[in-house]
C-alpha cells in the first residue's frame, strides 16, 4: 500500500488546526482559574471576559501559519475568536444554572459535548477564513 505524501497546504491547514486544538486544550484545562470559570455565567464579568481574552490572543500565533494577506482579516478573526468564545461559554453557563444541571446529570455532559464541539467548528471556520485570505 501507498501512502501519498500530503502537500505543503495540507500539512499548514493540518498545523493549523493541531495548534488551535492545543491551544483550546491549554487556555480551558492548564490555565483558567477559578475566577474565570466560576464567573463566565455572569454577562460582561471580568473573569469570563479575562478567559476569552486568553483565547484570542492565543489564538494569534495561527495568523503567522497562514499568514493572511490583509492585515484586517487577521484583526477580525482574533476579535471574532474572542466574542463567539465568550458567548458560547456564557451560554452554556447560563443553560447549566436555568436547568440546574451538574455532573450527575446526562444534560450536564451532553451539554459540555456541544460547547467543546462548537469551539471546534470555529476553529475550523478560522483556519477556513485564514485559506481563503492566505498570503502563502
Amino acid at each position: 500500500m501507498q501512502v501519498a505524501a500530503l502537500a505543503p497546504h495540507e500539512l499548514t491547514l493540518l498545523a493549523a488546526l493541531a495548534y488551535l486544538s492545543l491551544k483550546h486544550f491549554f487556555a480551558d484545562y492548564c490555565v483558567q482559574t477559578p475566577y474565570q470559570f466560576m464567573n463566565k455565567g455572569k454577562y460582561g464579568h471580568p473573569g469570563g471576559l479575562l478567559h476569552s481574552a486568553i483565547h484570542a490572543v492565543a489564538t494569534i500565533p495561527v495568523i503567522f501559519i497562514l499568514k493572511p494577506t490583509l492585515p484586517q482579516i487577521a484583526a477580525a478573526i482574533i476579535a471574532l475568536e474572542f466574542v463567539v468564545h465568550y458567548h458560547i461559554d456564557w451560554s452554556k453557563e447560563q443553560i447549566n444554572r436555568r436547568a440546574r444541571l451538574n455532573p450527575s446529570h446526562a444534560r450536564f455532559w451532553q451539554l459540555f459535548g456541544l460547547d467543546q464541539l462548537l469551539h471546534g467548528l470555529t476553529y475550523i471556520a478560522i483556519a477556513a477564513a485564514l485559506i481563503v485570505y492566505a498570503g502563502a
